[in-house]
């Protein structure tokens, strides 16, 4: 337990409410400088593009920049990748995978950048491990428990694509069709492309379904990269221009 974390926010004043559950216990009373924001999106949306153009502006304007995302862990992330390419773990199981690699970083990357200022952007969030639990069959208590020391970013941008021009895009980007990413496991459909096509209409249901609760805001992904990056950057220009007026 990191007993100097402890000491170090005696007397500094600190965001309540700021996880959706159980915090991680010496992490409940941060202080926290920052500001987390997370593009989620499906495979091939364009959202990597969009979080290193947002890099490249918000530091243009004077902004430190911290980048996370699924699968980043240094602990964790390689032994995922290893597990979903050997098709050795059942659905519950991988849950766990993500939670530990999103622990890991939340822990030691995400959290002790926001307490010294920086802007986090995430490519993908628990939105997407939830989402994709959801689909295959795995209650939403039982997902909202497990990620309930998740902190609670202050932007999620979805980047809404049509499932069918999404093919497109993937054969362009990786020239395949990923095994998870089709939804094969959940025999869908023989065709792996169909497969991929309801696959990804299945999770854009759960986003959308997830949206109130969790404050996502929905962006047109069926743009060019110019134009939703203009919406992006001024959605959080604007919002970032009212945390100063703010204060």
């Amino acid at each position: 337990m990191n007993y100097r974390a402890i000491r170090s926010l005696k007397g500094k004043k600190v965001r309540k409410g700021i996880f959706y559950g159980h915090a991680i216990p010496y992490l409940e009373d941060i202080e926290i400088k920052g500001r987390f924001i997370v593009i989620e999106g499906p495979d091939a949306s364009g959202r990597s593009t969009q979080i290193e153009l947002l890099s490249s502006k918000l530091e243009a304007d004077g902004h430190a920049v911290l980048n996370a995302g699924l699968r980043r862990s240094e602990l964790i992330g390689q032994g995922i990748l290893e597990a979903k390419r050997n098709f050795v773990l059942g659905r519950r199981t991988i849950s766990l995978f993500y939670a530990a690699d999103f622990a890991d970083q939340l822990e030691n990357k995400i959290i002790p950048g926001l307490r010294s200022g920086y802007i986090v952007l995430s490519d993908r969030y628990i939105y997407t491990l939830m989402a994709r639990e959801a689909v295959r069959g795995i209650s939403s208590s039982w997902s909202r428990n497990l990620y309930g020391f998740a902190l609670k970013p202050d932007l999620v941008f979805y980047l809404d694509v049509d499932p069918n021009g999404l093919v497109h895009r993937v054969f362009k980007k990786n020239s395949y069709l990923d095994y998870y990413e089709s939804g094969t496991d959940l025999r869908l459909s023989d065709n792996m492309l169909e497969s991929f096509v309801m696959y990804q209409k299945l999770l854009r249901k759960e986003f959308k379904l997830m949206q109130k609760r969790y404050n996502i805001i929905s962006i047109d992904g069926n743009r060019s990269i110019t134009e939703i990056n203009q919406d992006l950057q001024k959605r959080i220009d604007d919002y970032l221009q009212n945390l100063q007026n703010d204060k």
